[in-house]
């Protein structure tokens, strides 16, 4: 195995020792710093970046065990190793309370100090991967990286601020691929639960005799297959955040259930009668109108109404194309980083077809085909005809536009044009035709009735 190389202070007041310690280690490959007191050493922390502090304990000024006390509060992911003339077990237990990851017995042995440094070297690059990694993963899940300077989404950013280190659930609400489970994650990772799990389940990806068992846990012996006990995802995410994803698709009998655990703050496993205390802040998301579903006797009102404490709700793409170059920005470099490959940008004519599209798929559509386009590129900017052919498609749209001022056709007529178009595209559906025209059902089938009436069709 390689040696791991590591950048150490060396910390001493009698000129031999530091050099006898700096030879041996450079000798091993490590960079090393010598100081000949604590006061020195301080400034050298300050002007570098260190792994291990390798200090004397008895040093004239400032002994070791205060220089380690300052080491441990001005720079935490840094080892301290004290080294001590006297041995004694009193002081290295002291040392091992004040922080000190381990300590050396003078006069050193060779092995002994290339062991414990190096131990130390390894111990501390990993504490620092691990925060790097940690500080990555906030970043990406904070709001910050919800891509949007419309206003809609800066009221989202700002809802998401206000409620983060709240206990209140939340409902996020908004079309498939707006970017639902992003939110949930982003109130996660900026709230006090943020060291804790985070656990999302798609309700309706779930087969209903299995959601209890998943969602709640089960016991040996609580049906066939069940061989032995199993915590519930509510377990999993204890001190943490469960989001329950397509919360329309939860079953009735399963959705009293719930209510209880909520009431409750409890759960009990399939086939046990022991309940089981549960610290969870609760989040849901739906693509639907829960408030229509209550109405309809499809989903409870009582937890609706427990669920809606706060509503965020996540705009459609097409009700905010001024996010679109931003996003296709981010996109850009995060494909062409993934691919290998020099695609810096795309061509005005592409880029405005994709801010007319009506992105019926919203934010995740759009990554896809930004993937796609920096697959298919060949040059460094992605042109029109690496788009898919349902966006290049969109521009036929535009043609009914142009068209109808060529001509100079009442806006009337162009409207009708428009329309069936569409309707066109959408193979006659007119829930989904209605989407992308931004418009309710009831207006399109009244404008429809109207083509009608005048002899166009259906």
């Amino acid at each position: 195995m390689p040696i791991e190389i590591g950048t150490i202070l060396v910390v001493d007041d009698e000129p031999e020792m530091r050099a006898l310690v700096r030879d041996v280690l450079q000798e091993r490959g490590h960079q090393v710093t010598l100081a000949e007191n604590g006061r020195e050493a301080l400034k050298r922390l300050g002007e570098g970046d260190y792994g291990v502090v390798l200090s004397d304990l008895r040093m004239r000024g400032m002994e070791g065990i205060e220089l380690l006390t300052e080491v441990k509060r001005g720079y935490p992911d840094t080892n301290v190793i004290l080294m001590t003339a006297f041995g004694s077990v009193e002081t290295a237990v002291e040392a091992m309370k004040e922080g000190a990851c381990d300590y050396l017995v003078k006069p050193v042995k060779t092995e002994e100090l290339i062991r414990v440094t190096e131990k130390a070297v390894h111990e501390a690059a990993l504490r620092r991967e691990v925060n790097r990694l940690r500080r990555e993963v906030r970043t990406e899940y904070s709001f910050h990286q919800i891509l949007g300077k419309s206003k809609a989404m800066q009221e989202v950013f700002d809802l998401i601020r206000r409620v983060a280190d709240s206990p209140t659930n939340v409902l996020i609400t908004g079309e498939s691929g707006t970017g639902k489970e992003l939110v949930a994650k982003a109130i996660h990772y900026n709230s006090e639960r943020r060291d804790a799990p985070f656990v999302p389940v798609n309700c309706a990806a779930i087969p209903d005799t299995l959601l209890e068992s998943e969602l709640f846990g089960h016991v040996k012996g609580a049906f066939t297959d069940a061989r032995s006990d199993k915590r519930g995802l509510f377990e999993e995410a204890q001190k943490g955040t469960l989001l329950l994803d397509e919360i329309s698709e939860l079953p009735l009998m399963l959705q009293a259930k719930l209510l209880r655990v909520i009431q409750e703050r409890e759960v009990r496993r399939v086939g046990s009668t022991r309940a089981v205390p549960v610290d969870v802040r609760i989040m849901a998301a739906t693509n639907v109108l829960l408030a229509e579903e209550v109405k309809a006797k499809r989903f409870r009102e009582d937890l609706f109404y427990r669920l809606n404490v706060i509503e965020i709700r996540m705009p459609p793409l097409r009700d905010r194309r001024e996010d679109i170059p931003l996003l296709v920005e981010a996109f850009l470099r995060k494909c062409a980083a993934a691919s290998h490959k020099e695609v810096r940008g795309m061509t005005e004519s592409a880029l405005a077809l994709l801010i007319d599209y009506p992105w019926p798929g919203n934010v995740r559509e759009l990554e896809n085909v930004i993937e796609r386009a920096v697959t298919l590129a060949r040059g460094e900017k992605i042109v029109l005809q690496d788009l898919p052919p349902n966006v290049q498609g969109a521009r036929g749209e535009r043609k009914v536009i142009d068209e109808g001022a060529d001509r100079i056709l009442p806006l009337q007529e162009i409207e009708r044009e428009y329309i069936l178009r569409i309707l066109e595209k959408t193979g006659g559906n007119k829930y989904q035709a209605a989407q992308m025209l931004g418009i309710d059902r009831k207006t399109l089938y009244r404008k429809l009735a109207e083509i009608k009436e005048k002899g166009g069709h259906p």
